[in-house]
């Protein structure tokens, strides 16, 4: 049997691991000059740092042992602190409403809950989207300070036009009512599955571990193809069976091909699609990040590893802080590194500025938020296209089409964030992974759509590698 593999992410470059690990043959296809997709460390100014945050944790035990077979003791465990910057106030992430409620102030605590509890009387009618399922769980008034203004600056459209399937993927689990008894009865808030209060980390970066297994492959005979754009998966009489590039070249001669690029990118390229097929691929979106990084004059800025900034006002969505991961990150250095995310698409303006301009963008808010005692030294910029699947009403009907048709495809299998536009964690992409190459090696029929469908259920009650 030979393999092709398309991005070594951590989904493709999990799957090729264990593939050559059992003596298959196989080539990955990597766009980019290193590995680790979204997950990628790179070095700036002497330090390392990610494409924003990467903490990893699971409940899988196929995951974590993977985990520790790659990293040994080459990791650290994190005590995690989040927080939410919303009107110049922090409030705990995930959230309490309790800690919300009080940070807020009595008169918008009081609204608040007066549109709690009107759900109870009146409840929102339930649309579909993640606009009705929030107000529907806390009330108006939250929905309108807590989620709405982060959820339109990541996605980009009306919380209204939003699934509610990324409120029950994202959203902690809370009851509002159990708050209360912990405000007003002293019961012990329970703490949701969410809250998972510390999580694993490579000393080196998030990026080491899927460099490892970079090693691994090419030392188990492997080949990892760097800069090589692949345009089209090419099949005859329904099977899949060998890639061309956007410089024109092909590779052929496989049995099976993984595809880890954009899903909307693989059906563009395929040939003999139908135009209900086209129709549905060109339905579905993706969201750009563009990172902008900030070297700062100082080594004790604030505590956490990140921040989300729900203030509309600005159009950072989150602040990851380096310095607070672990100290193999920055050395001897005495400085701090800043990713401030923005998101956009690829028509807006934002997405099309020069480096200079998002840098000074991004330091300007850095100042406005009340950090401005600390001097910035330098900035850098990284663009990520495709980086967020969008859940927009309707998607899945528009998915279900596209699968439908791929699994009539023989020898081609897709896995991944981008590659089945799934919103995942770097965990559930390795989890794919895994189950993609023991469908090879072992003969297994695990369901690779099915994977994070149940995000709650999968992930969320898991713990750290060593636990």
């Amino acid at each position: 049997m030979k393999v092709a593999i398309i991005g070594a992410g951590p989904a493709g470059i999990t799957a090729a691991y264990v593939l050559a690990k059992h003596g298959v043959a196989l080539d990955v296809f990597e766009a980019g000059s290193t590995v680790g997709g979204m997950s990628r460390t790179i070095r700036l100014w002497d330090q390392s740092v990610d494409l924003g945050p990467h903490r990893f944790f699971s409940k899988s035990k196929m995951v974590n042992d993977l985990w520790l077979e790659i990293l040994g003791n080459d990791y650290l465990t994190v005590r995690r602190l989040t927080r939410i910057l919303y009107k110049e106030k922090f409030f705990a992430y995930p959230l309490s409403p309790s800690n919300a409620l009080k940070n807020i102030g009595l008169v918008q605590a009081v609204i608040c809950l007066s549109y709690y509890f009107k759900e109870s009387v009146m409840p929102t009618r339930l649309d579909g989207s993640f606009e009705s399922w929030v107000t529907h769980r806390f009330g108006k008034r939250l929905y309108e300070i807590f989620f709405k203004p982060y959820s339109e600056k990541l996605w980009g459209i009306p919380c209204s036009a939003l699934d509610a399937d990324f409120a029950s993927q994202r959203i902690k689990k809370l009851s509002l009512s159990e708050a209360l008894k912990e405000v007003f009865c002293k019961a012990r808030f329970k703490e949701h599955r969410t809250m998972i209060d510390q999580f694993s980390y490579p000393c080196k970066g998030t990026g080491y571990l899927y460099q490892c297994m970079a090693g691994a492959v090419e030392k188990n005979g492997g080949t990892i193809f760097y800069n090589r754009l692949v345009d089209r998966v090419n099949v005859t009489a329904g099977r899949a069976h060998s890639l061309t590039f956007s410089d024109g070249r092909i590779s052929g001669g496989y049995d099976l091909i993984i595809s880890t690029m954009p899903l909307t990118q693989l059906v563009v390229g395929l040939s003999d699609v139908p135009g209900e097929v086209k129709e549905a691929a060109g339905a579905l979106r993706f969201r750009n990040t563009i990172l902008v990084y900030l070297k700062i004059d100082s080594v004790d800025l604030f505590p956490d590893q990140w921040i989300y900034v729900q203030s509309p006002e600005f159009r950072t969505g989150r602040i990851t802080n380096f310095r607070n991961w672990v100290p193999q990150l920055y050395g001897e250095e005495k400085s701090s590194i800043l990713a401030m995310e923005f998101w956009c698409n690829d028509e807006d303006a934002l997405w099309k500025d020069p480096d200079q301009d998002l840098i000074d963008l991004a330091s300007r808010e850095l100042r406005q938020m009340g950090f401005k005692n600390a001097a910035i030294l330098d900035g850098h910029v990284e663009r990520i296209r495709r980086s967020y699947p969008v859940y927009n009403l309707g998607y899945k009907e528009n998915i279900k089409v596209v699968r439908d048709h791929l699994d009539k495809i023989t020898g081609l299998m897709v896995i991944g964030r981008g590659g089945a536009f799934k919103y995942n964690n770097q965990d559930h992409s390795i989890f794919m992974g895994l189950q993609a190459a023991a469908n090879i090696v072992h003969g297994e029929r695990n369901n690779l759509w099915d994977i994070n469908t149940d995000y709650d259920d999968y992930q969320e009650t898991g713990t750290s590698a060593n636990n």
